[in-house]
């Protein structure tokens, strides 16, 4: 009953600013500086009409999807060495500070110089990615219970029952709550890396093709199919996540 009527009442704000948004484009009466959400609907069902519009999805959420699992297993791995090498994590701060620092937009610049358009969101989706995994993969790590280890240690318990039943555990809360804003960063800046390098037959081209036409209807239009896309991957991947650690439940959304 609870949960229903949850649902009820996100359901009627969702419907409450979707009428806000078509008064206010009633309003302005200019398509240019803002379109109402059927003319947003209509114009993403003439997207779906043209041949190349799945084969521009799958390129640019391939080239992201595969950047992220890059940085994904590259941040896990290399957490997991620093934390059991303190002398490799002293390497790696700098570059993991540098990382967090350096604004993604000169990151953007200067991998369309020595990677090219076409990898560009690979590229750029590894390096946003890396470091929020390398630090949540460590955070974990080191978040595992003393005195399971002390146990361990004592039973000599060999490693792969250490890794499997007493860094696990620790490990996944902190993955899961990391590749939360991973996922969002990592397609947050594999398309503006597009929209900047505007490779062929990607959302970043499309976007930047809306712009210089002035056309705002399709520019929310795949700014929508942006949105759902991510939205899909990042349940699917979060809920893998959680049934490979058991026990391990996905945390709530925080309300507005």
């Amino acid at each position: 009953m609870k949960a229903a009527h949850h649902r009820l009442k996100n359901t009627g704000i969702i419907f409450f600013w979707l009428l806000l948004w078509q008064a206010v484009s009633l309003a302005l009466h200019n398509s240019i500086l803002l379109v109402g959400p059927f003319q947003v609907v209509r114009a993403l069902f003439a997207q779906t009409l043209m041949a190349d519009f799945w084969k521009t999805i799958v390129f640019s959420f391939g080239k992201i999807i595969l950047g992220f699992l890059l940085a994904f297993a590259a941040g896990i791995l290399a957490g997991g060495t620093a934390c059991r090498f303190p002398l490799m994590e002293d390497f790696l701060k700098p570059v993991i500070t540098f990382l967090k620092s350096v604004p993604v937009a000169s990151f953007i610049i200067l991998a369309l110089i020595w990677v090219g358009s076409e990898n560009l969101s690979v590229f750029i989706a590894f390096l946003v990615v890396f470091p929020v995994i390398y630090i949540n993969t460590m955070a974990g790590i080191k978040s595992a219970d003393p005195k399971l280890l002390e146990m361990a240690r004592v039973f000599r318990m060999p490693a792969g029952k250490k890794l499997l039943f007493i860094y696990r555990p620790a490990l996944f809360p902190f993955l899961i709550s990391g590749c939360r804003v991973a996922l969002g960063m990592s397609f947050k800046s594999g398309i503006a890396a597009e929209v900047i390098g505007v490779p062929g037959h990607s959302i970043g081209e499309k976007l930047y093709m809306a712009k210089i036409y002035l056309s705002t209807a399709d520019l929310f239009a795949w700014t929508l199919v942006i949105i759902v896309i991510s939205a899909v991957f990042e349940a699917l991947f979060l809920r893998i996540l959680a049934m490979a650690s058991p026990g391990c439940s996905l945390p709530e959304k925080q309300e507005g």
